[in-house]
C-alpha cells in the first residue's frame, strides 16, 4: 500500500513527553510506546527510536530491537510502502525503568535541536528523488545503528544522531538538518575506523609481546 509523508504538527519533544508520562509497569514494548506516540508518520517513528541512544552508552540489546525497527521503517520510506514490523520485534520487553530514565534525558537533546528547524533548503526534501536518497541514508544508519558495540562510548550515539537529524530534517523539510545527518554518517564511519584500527594494532602488539 502506498503511504503519503505529511509533516506532523505536534513536536517530537511534545509526543515523547506525552508518551513518557504514560508508561507504566516494570517492561514496555515496542508496540506499546509506538501506541503512546500515535499515528505521526514513519519519519517522527525514526527519528522517536533514536532517542534512548543520545546519551555515550546505551541499554544492551535495545541497539538491536530498535535497530531492526529503524531499517524496516526506513524501508517502508524509501519504496513509500507501509512496512511489515514482526511481532517478535514488535513485542519484545524492555526493562521500563531503565528506558523511562533515557527517554527523559535524550528528551532535553530534541527539545535543543527542534528550537533550530525550520523549513530551508528543500532541493534536499522536497522530491521523490531526494527522498529514496535520503531513504537509503537511513537505512544505511540503522545498519551502523546496530553495530555489536554498544558498550563503546559513541558507537549507538553518532549513527542515533544520523538517523534523528535525517528523519526531522525530512519532515520539516530542512535540507541543512539532512545535511547534518548525512556528515553523522561519515563522522560514524570514520569512529568506526579508528576503532577497528586501533583493534588491530593492539592485536599486533600483543602478538608481538607474546611472540616474542
Amino acid at each position: 500500500m502506498a503511504i503519503e509523508f505529511a509533516d506532523t504538527r505536534e513536536t517530537l519533544y511534545a509526543a515523547l513527553s506525552r508518551a513518557i508520562d504514560s508508561i507504566d509497569g516494570p517492561t514496555v514494548t515496542l508496540r506499546r510506546l509506538l501506541s503512546l506516540v500515535g499515528e505521526h508518520g514513519l519519519l517522527f517513528l525514526c527519528a522517536l527510536l533514536t532517542i534512548p541512544f543520545l546519551i555515550p552508552v546505551s541499554i544492551p540489546g535495545v541497539s538491536t530491537v530498535f535497530g531492526a525497527a529503524i531499517i524496516l521503517v526506513a524501508l517502508g520510506i524509501t519504496t513509500n510502502r507501509m512496512p511489515w514490523l514482526p511481532d517478535r520485534l514488535m513485542d519484545k520487553d524492555l526493562d521500563a525503568v531503565k528506558l523511562t530514565g533515557i527517554l527523559r534525558r535524550g528528551a532535553t537533546v530534541v527539545a535543543k535541536l527542534e528550537a533550530f528547524i525550520r523549513p530551508r533548503a528543500q532541493a534536499i526534501t522536497g522530491s521523490g528523488f531526494a527522498s529514496r536518497i535520503n531513504g537509503l541514508a537511513l537505512i544505511f544508519a540503522g545498519v551502523l545503528l546496530m553495530a555489536p558495540l554498544g558498550l563503546v562510548p559513541f558507537s549507538n550515539t553518532l549513527p542515533a544522531f544520523a538517523i534523528l537529524l535525517l528523519a526531522v530534517g525530512m519532515s520539516q523539510r530542512d535540507g541543512v538538518v539532512v545535511l547534518g545527518g548525512y556528515a553523522m554518517i561519515v563522522a560514524t564511519l570514520v569512529y568506526f575506523g579508528v576503532l577497528a584500527w586501533v583493534a588491530f594494532a593492539a592485536g599486533r602488539g600483543l602478538m608481538g609481546l607474546f611472540g616474542g
